[in-house]
């Protein structure tokens, strides 16, 4: 049988009959577990704060072993001696108690619960810690890749017996392929999904997609640089956005989906989203650039208010010219006139088309 390694786990032994005594054992190395006889217990110290029997099921035939906090080194066999209390008539024909012999053999197992995949420059690199037994990873692409994937991998066991597991994979550059990285153990597996892409933005706001490959996802968290949490989820809480990006998250949608406002140069860089369930986790990484469109913008109309003011001046400036003039004929003046005036109304209808025309322009930039 096997047991989660940190869990509690029950070794059987059960038989059909009453019980009077019970002793358990462990095998390699030979040591003493719990004796139990007529409501006597005696335990050993290594296993006393950790090993119990039910005392009140033992008469109905109940041997079972109560094992609290499974570690490595209780792998192994155990072995159960269940003894029958004596009858009337083996007590007058001198018979030895019957007894049975049990033997559970105890395999501890840390499945695969966390695996983490992020790529730098050139290398993406997958890792887990704290697995039992030892693990086996693999990668994979999609679309499948023609060659051998070159990839370097190492496990490390730690004092307490369990293994941590990293491995580096080079890719060549601008490859728009999806990398898969599996770790395996005779329990469970786990697998986590690399899909990177670029946006490049010049307006104030942008959304970032992420999508689960199959199914829903259970937990989903959000990074910017590999370091700084943006926003967190799980499936029975509402989406938790930190302090510092509150003003840049617009909403988090169900599928994952970030929507970012207010956006300048400073919010560009590497937006990775985590998406996980039992099975797998999915890693999207956006390379965001926010384009720089010049410093602060300003309102058109500023600009149109200084122009129009030039052109009102320059109006009564060549007006007053035309009137002040002597000499000249009547005739001549009064064209000089009209023609300023109707100049004068010709730039003013252009300067409301253009002021209009940059508000539309402007408004249409913020949004």
């Amino acid at each position: 049988m096997s047991c989660v390694l940190n869990q509690d786990c029950i070794l059987p032994c059960r038989i059909d009959d009453r019980i009077d005594s019970v002793h358990w054992s462990y095998e390699n190395p030979p040591s003493e577990i719990v004796l139990y006889h007529q409501g006597n217990i005696r335990d050993s110290e290594s296993f006393r704060s950790r090993a119990s029997l039910f005392e009140d099921q033992i008469s109905r035939g109940n041997g079972d072993l109560l094992l609290r906090g499974v570690k490595v080194d209780d792998e192994g066999r155990y072995k159960c001696i269940p003894v029958i209390p004596k009858q009337p008539s083996d007590l007058e024909l001198g018979r030895p108690s019957l007894s049975y012999i049990i033997v559970v053999h105890l395999t501890v197992e840390a499945p695969v619960s966390d695996i983490r995949i992020h790529q730098d420059g050139n290398r993406i690199t997958c890792s887990s810690e704290g697995i039992y037994p030892q693990p086996e990873l693999t990668w994979s692409t999609e679309p499948p890749s023609n060659t051998t994937l070159q990839n370097r991998t190492t496990v490390h066991q730690t004092e307490e017996k369990l293994y941590d597991i990293s491995s580096s994979l080079t890719v060549p550059d601008g490859s728009d392929r999806i990398y898969s990285c599996t770790i395996r153990t005779r329990r469970n597996q786990r697998r986590a999904i690399l899909r990177q892409k670029s946006v490049i933005v010049s307006s104030r706001q942008t959304s970032l997609s992420c999508s689960a490959s199959n199914g829903s996802a259970s937990k989903l968290l959000w990074r910017f640089n590999h370091s700084q949490v943006i926003v967190s989820r799980s499936s029975q809480s509402r989406a938790t956005v930190t302090e510092e990006w509150k003003l840049h998250v617009k909403s988090v949608s169900e599928s994952g989906g970030l929507s970012l406002q207010d956006l300048s140069p400073q919010q560009g860089g590497i937006y990775t989203c985590e998406l996980s369930n039992e099975e797998e986790t999915l890693v999207t990484s956006t390379f965001l650039k926010v384009e720089d469109r010049g410093g602060t913008k300003r309102h058109p109309g500023v600009s149109m208010v200084v122009v129009a003011a030039a052109a009102v001046i320059l109006c009564v400036v060549l007006i007053r010219r035309s009137r002040n003039q002597k000499g000249q004929n009547t005739f001549l003046i009064d064209s000089k006139l009209n023609f300023f005036n109707q100049l004068c109304i010709m730039i003013f209808m252009t300067q409301i088309f253009l002021y209009l025309t940059g508000l539309q322009l402007y408004e249409e930039a913020t949004r």
